[in-house]
C-alpha cells in the first residue's frame, strides 16, 4: 500500500513537471507557505511577482546567479556530486558531534540544570540551482533526509524533462528576493525601480548575494558584506556558462 502511494506521488510529479516544459507554474509550495505565514502575521498580503520570459531577464542576473548559487550549473546533471560529498560528510560529522554530545550528559539531570539540551545535527544540502528549484516547487522547509531523497528524485525529473534554459528561467521567476518580492522582475522594481532586462552587473550580484537569506538582507542592502560579496563575484561573471 505505502509503496503505490509513493509510486503514485512520483508519477504525479512526472505529469507536473513535464507539463512546465510549455506551461509556466502558477506558484510553488515555499511561495504558498509564505503567502500563508505573511497572512497570518500582518493580516494583509503584501506580494510582488510578475513572470517575464527568459529574454527579458538580463544575462548579467542569469551569470550572477550562476556565479553565485551554482558554478558549474550548465554542465551537471543537477547534482554537483563533490558537494554532495562534502555535505555527507559534514552531516557525518555533526552528528557524531551530537551523539557524543549526548552521552557526555549525566543521566537524570534536571532540564534547565547542567549542560544545555543537544540539539538535532543541522542537515547541510549542497545544492545546486535544480536542487534549489525542486525544493520551492514542491516540498516543505524541513531539512531531514528522505526530504532530502525526494528532492534527488525530483532533481533528476527536472532535468530530464526541461532545459537548462527553462530550469533556470523558472527559478528566476519564482525565487525569494524579499518579504513578499518573488522573482527577477519583482526584484529589480522593488530594488532598483528598472525591469529585470536593464540589470547592472553590479545590481544583478547585489541580488545574487541576497539569495541565501532573502528577508535578512532586504534589511541590510547597503551593509559591506553584500558590497563587498556583490564584487567578488561581478569578477567571477564572465566566467559563467549561460544555457
Amino acid at each position: 500500500m505505502l509503496t503505490a502511494a509513493v509510486l503514485a506521488l512520483q508519477l504525479f510529479f512526472v505529469g507536473r513537471i513535464a507539463a512546465m516544459a510549455v506551461l509556466d507554474p502558477q506558484s510553488t509550495a515555499f511561495e504558498r507557505s509564505q503567502a500563508w505565514r505573511v497572512l497570518n502575521e500582518k493580516g494583509r498580503l503584501p506580494w510582488r511577482q510578475q513572470w517575464v520570459a527568459y529574454a527579458q531577464i538580463s544575462d548579467n542576473l542569469k551569470r550572477a546567479v550562476i556565479a553565485s548559487e551554482d558554478d558549474g550549473f550548465s554542465n551537471h546533471d543537477g547534482v554537483d556530486w563533490d558537494a554532495l560529498e562534502k555535505a555527507w560528510q559534514k552531516n557525518a560529522r555533526a552528528e557524531a558531534q551530537a551523539a557524543r554530545a549526548q552521552a557526555s550528559k549525566k543521566p537524570g539531570a534536571a532540564p534547565g540544570r547542567g549542560k544545555p539540551a543537544v540539539r538535532p545535527p543541522k542537515i547541510v544540502g549542497g545544492s545546486t540551482i535544480t536542487q534549489q528549484l525542486a525544493k520551492n516547487l514542491f516540498l516543505s522547509g524541513e531539512r531531514t533526509l528522505p526530504r532530502k531523497g525526494q528532492e534527488f528524485v525530483l532533481t533528476l525529473l527536472l532535468e530530464t524533462f526541461l532545459s537548462k534554459q527553462r530550469i533556470l528561467e523558472i527559478y528566476l521567476n519564482n525565487v525569494e528576493w524579499g518579504e513578499g518580492v518573488f522573482g527577477a522582475e519583482a526584484a529589480a522594481q522593488h530594488y532598483f525601480r528598472k525591469p529585470a532586462a536593464r540589470l547592472s552587473a553590479y545590481e544583478a550580484a547585489r541580488l545574487a548575494v541576497m539569495l541565501p537569506r532573502p528577508r535578512y538582507f532586504e534589511k541590510l542592502p547597503n551593509s559591506s558584506y553584500v558590497a563587498g560579496r556583490a564584487s567578488l563575484i561581478v569578477n567571477r561573471m564572465a566566467d559563467a556558462d549561460l544555457p
